[in-house]
């Protein structure tokens, strides 16, 4: 499994419902217009302090999955989020995105920490982030996501490894 930049243009695609760059759609549209639409706004804020700041999981030339910088926070964490088409869970796609973006920010000395969140009820997803490293953080309640675990694992970087 690949991860790929995408761009501004790709997403022009990805909304458009056509996939960029000669690549498939895992069963049709890999994530909904209003989702890629959220996900191009936040990469285009998020691109001056980190680029890239979105990937498409690619896996024999076929979109997969989405993974992404949410949010950077003042304390030089990140917060990252993923999805994967639902013909594609359960095959490790997620796993492996996140094991390489944990990989990436290990190497860059700007990210003391990378931190996610999962709904209490998404298992699978938390099931990522413990076979990761990451640890439980703590909870808190969102008002469009509800009930949401936090979780966190810290880079060589950190503050806390000192």
């Amino acid at each position: 499994m690949l991860l790929i930049e995408t761009t501004d243009h790709d997403f022009a695609d990805l909304i458009e419902g056509r996939a960029p760059g000669g690549l498939r759609q895992a069963g049709g549209a890999v994530e909904s217009a209003e989702v890629l639409t959220m996900l191009r706004e936040l990469a285009s804020k998020i691109r001056p302090r980190f680029d890239p700041a979105c990937w498409m999981m690619v896996e024999n030339a076929e979109i997969v999955g989405l993974c992404s910088i949410i949010k950077v926070g003042p304390d030089g964490s990140i917060l990252i989020g993923y999805g994967v088409s639902a013909e594609r869970r359960k095959r490790g796609f997620a796993s492996a995105a996140v094991r390489t973006l944990v990989d990436w920010a290990r190497s860059d000395t700007r990210v003391q920490s990378v931190k996610a969140e999962t709904s209490v009820d998404n298992r699978p997803s938390q099931r990522v982030l413990e076979k990761n490293g990451f640890a439980r953080t703590g909870e808190r309640f969102d008002e469009g996501d509800g009930d949401l675990i936090c979780w966190s694992i810290p880079t060589p970087h950190s503050r806390l490894s000192e």
